[in-house]
């Protein structure tokens, strides 16, 4: 599966690569002087460049809940988005809710023990966060809104005030809450004080009619039908291109 890449963009060309250069200092009154402030100027700027280098990258969290692997194969994808917008990303699973006999009536995907589940008091520790939910009935699940109802003591510390966050979503058919999944889940933002970051239509490939496919201008989505139907190459990069997006907006607020 080829993945939809984006290309750094290259510096800018030198302005003066085709100037004359000049004469060596050696050929100039007050060489010393010269010399030694071209040499500060020049351990100045190395400083800086070290200190910009070192920065710490600003960090996202991709969060998600999968029963069945559609959106856990999406959250892998809005990763690879993420990490080429420059950010670093942290992937966490949703703890469930459900009994294993209920799981194995459902015919629920095993869990995959090697991502870790999230605790509501590690959010803060988020630059921006990114959940990835399967929809319930046009809204996010039960196992969701727990973890939402885990947040009281955030919203009364501000812990989560200002900090982006956006959703990508799995719905059974087209038009089963490829938009109201976000929509229920904004008025959670809402109240902690979160920024949400939609997609929008930055990946043109959202407008195309010739083939069945998830995705609404609210984020990122795949179509999972009864549950065989997995996430298309076009979904995938529209979630590649969220989480790309995404990350951009987290730099910037990052500054």
């Amino acid at each position: 599966m080829a993945s939809h890449q984006y290309q750094p963009q290259s510096g800018q060309q030198h302005a003066c690569k085709g100037e004359q250069q000049q004469a060596p200092l050696s050929n100039f009154p007050q060489n010393a002087a010269v010399t030694q402030h071209h040499t500060s100027v020049s351990s100045e700027t190395s400083s800086s460049r070290h200190h910009r280098s070192s920065k710490k990258r600003p960090v996202v969290f991709v969060i998600y809940y999968s029963m069945y692997g559609h959106i856990e194969r999406m959250a892998k994808e809005v990763c690879a988005g993420v990490e080429s917008s420059g950010c670093e990303c942290r992937l966490f699973q949703i703890a469930e809710t459900l009994p294993n006999e209920v799981l194995t009536k459902m015919h629920a995907k095993e869990k995959n023990t090697e991502i870790p589940i999230i605790r509501a008091d590690q959010l803060p520790e988020a630059d921006g966060i990114l959940f990835g939910i399967p929809t319930r009935f046009g809204s996010a699940p039960t196992q969701v809104r727990a973890l939402f109802d885990q947040c009281g003591h955030h919203w009364m510390s501000d812990a989560l005030f200002g900090k982006p966050v956006g959703i990508f979503f799995s719905t059974g058919s087209l038009g089963g809450g490829q938009e109201t999944t976000a929509l229920t889940c904004v008025t959670f933002f809402s109240h902690l004080g979160m920024i949400f970051v939609p997609l929008g239509y930055k990946n043109k490939s959202l407008q195309n009619i010739d083939e069945v496919h998830g995705g609404s201008p609210y984020g990122a989505g795949t179509i999972a039908g009864e549950g065989s139907r997995q996430p298309s190459q076009l979904e995938l990069q529209l979630a590649q291109t969220q989480g790309h997006q995404f990350g951009k907006v987290v730099k910037k607020l990052a500054r």
